[in-house]
């Protein structure tokens, strides 16, 4: 099981000219989106004997995912219209800095998005974690926007010691969009690298595994809250 450990110390540096002007990064948790706020653990409309009524609200590995690590938001106010089918994106911004810029289209030709325009967030923080530590950068995990999405990237972050921008994609449709300061735009989930290994075993399950695998279907299934306790508990 994979779980995640954050590193004794991560820094988030920034010039002091920049400091108390830009956003500064927050623990993970602390963006949790409204929507999710307002769910209730299980939904009271929900009438059916197959139907327990729990929400995502109750799913520790959907909300593992979208409070592990840190969120980077956005160090000021952006502006950006998307036109010509997506194929155009402009960007402004009222800041002394460069906010966003753009890749060429020959980084990324034949890319899924097509002809959208490979665009970059510019970020003012350097990140710097303990020997043996990277990051995973990734769009903020289950808090699609509609606006953009940050492409993923892992930068060894206990040796590259500078600010790293992050590469996105408007996703939008034609239309203008003010993305505020603040705005969530990536998540940062610190991992420790290991040179082992891991090897893997492919093939059809052993008789136990196939009997760890029913019970534990059927404790789910049953709502008795069998991956918080167990899952979790000490080895």
């Amino acid at each position: 099981m994979i779980r995640f450990t954050p590193p004794a110390t991560i820094r988030f540096s920034c010039e002091p000219a920049d400091e108390g002007v830009i956003a500064a990064p927050v623990p993970a948790k602390a963006y949790i989106p409204d929507w999710f706020r307002k769910l209730p653990a299980v939904d009271p409309e929900v009438e059916s004997t197959s139907n327990t009524g729990l929400t995502v609200k109750r799913c520790l590995p959907f909300l593992d995912a979208m409070t592990a690590g840190w969120i980077i938001p956005l160090a000021a106010t952006v502006r950006l219209e998307v036109s010509e089918g997506g194929t155009r994106v402009d960007a402004g911004w009222d800041f002394d800095r460069t906010m966003v810029s753009n890749h060429g289209m020959h980084q990324v030709r034949g890319n899924p998005m097509g002809a959208r325009p490979p665009c970059k967030f510019h970020n003012f923080w350097t990140i710097t974690t303990p020997p043996g530590w990277s990051c995973l950068f990734v769009n903020p995990l289950n808090r699609p926007n509609g606006v953009f999405e940050v492409s993923a990237a892992v930068v060894d972050t206990d040796t590259y010691r500078s600010p790293i921008h992050f590469p996105f994609f408007a996703t939008a449709e034609n239309g203008f969009y003010v993305i505020a300061k603040g705005s969530p735009i990536v998540q940062v989930i610190p991992f420790k690298r290991d040179t082992a290994t891991l090897a893997a075993d492919i093939g059809a399950e052993r008789p136990e595994e196939a009997t760890a695998r029913k019970k534990i279907l059927r404790n789910t299934q049953a709502g008795t809250g069998w991956y918080r306790v167990f899952a979790r508990a000490p080895r």
